[in-house]
Order: structure tokens, then sequence, then C-alpha cells
């Protein structure tokens, strides 16, 4: 089976017929059927045999209405329809009705302190949930979650003015951002890597771990 390749953070469209996730609570079908979209997990992949056959399973989470509903489970790359990540988003606008919303205006902010620094970046959470889907995810005290793309060490300088800049942005927009800079393999947060001399918690598919150089230790 050819391997799909995804990235925390990335949503994925199910296709057409994809079976049902076992276990699932009942909301998860009624949540599918508004918009077939689950959020790809950071968690190893798993060979399952299935029929003659071996799935390279994908870790995926599904959201529903409210925060409490939250589903974990793993997919066949067979049963994914489309891929839509964090970068692909980055250029899409709610629902004019919608784009009043704290967040969204805000992301519209940051979107130039972003491109000015040539970073890799796009909207996850419920922001980048409702770009993909159009459904309504995010309200009026939502905050914004960002994905930057580090692939190479990003200086704990530049880190620190890039955090100042978008609080500042987000004390204007009337919300919080809440930004996790990506590694190939693993994640941190920026506001705790811009603290200099602190180790940060380093978020890695075989667990977290507490580190001083997020790309040495991924």
């Amino acid at each position: 089976m050819e391997r799909v390749n995804v990235r925390p953070h990335d949503l994925v469209r199910l296709a057409p017929g994809a079976p049902p996730f076992a276990d699932a609570p009942g909301w998860v079908a009624a949540a599918l059927e508004r918009a077939p979209f689950a959020v790809v997990r950071r968690a190893p992949r798993i060979a399952d045999h299935i029929g003659d056959h071996i799935g390279d399973q994908i870790a995926v989470g599904v959201r529903g209405d409210v925060r409490s509903e939250r589903f974990g489970a793993w997919i066949e790359p067979r049963w994914i329809d489309a891929i839509l990540t964090p970068e692909d988003l980055c250029t899409r606008a709610p629902e004019p009705a919608r784009a009043g919303l704290p967040a969204f205006a805000l992301l519209r902010a940051v979107a130039s302190i972003l491109d000015a620094r040539a970073l890799a970046w796009g909207p996850a959470g419920s922001a980048g949930f409702e770009l993909a889907t159009a459904m309504p995810a995010i309200t009026a005290s939502s905050d914004l979650d960002i994905v930057v793309r580090a692939p190479t060490p990003l200086p704990r300088a530049d880190a620190s003015a890039l955090l100042d800049a978008l609080s500042h942005a987000a004390q204007q927009a009337g919300t919080r951002i809440d930004v996790q800079i990506e590694t190939p393999e693993a994640a941190f947060s920026l506001a705790e890597f811009a603290r200099a001399g602190l180790r940060v918690m380093l978020r890695h598919a075989d667990g977290p771990r507490l580190v001083a150089d997020p790309w040495a230790a991924s």
C-alpha cells in the first residue's frame, strides 16, 4: 500500500464509504456526517494486518461540537480522500459574516509578521478546522493556534522577537495566540523556547521530554 505523507495538525478528509471507527461514541458519526474531516495526531504509525495485506495506520482525532467531544482513532491511508495542511489554510478566508471574530482578525494580522520572516506556517485548531470545512468552530472567546515549521534551528533571540510581535498583535485583536514550533520529528511551544536559557517540553511521537535543544533532541 502506498504510504501517505501526513504530519501532525494536517486535516484529512475521509473518503465516502470509510468504515466507522470502532468503539466511537455516538456523536462521532454525526460529526463526520456534518464534516468528514479528522486531524492527524502526534503518535507512532502502527501496522495492522487487514485481510491479506498490512495497512499503515495513521493516528487521527475527530472533534465534535464542544471541547469535551474529542475522539482519537486510527485510519488506513486508503480511506483518506484529501489532505489539507496548515500551510494550505493560511490563505483561506472565513465566511464574511464570521471574519470579524477575534481569532480570524488575529490570523489576518499575524500573516504579515510570519511571512516577513520567510517562515512556513498556518492555522491549526478551531481556526484551521473552520477554514478547511466551512463549519463554524471559532467562538468569540477562541484563541488562535498557529503551527510554524522550523526544519533548522531557530535562534532564541529570533524566537523572542517573533513572540513579542505575535503577542502584541494578539493583544490588539483582543484574544490569545498559541504557537507550536514543528521540527521534522517533534514540536514545542514558542513561548517556552523564547525564554532564554530554559529547557522546553518537546512533544514527540513516543512521548514528551524536557530538552535544551529541540532540534538535537528530535
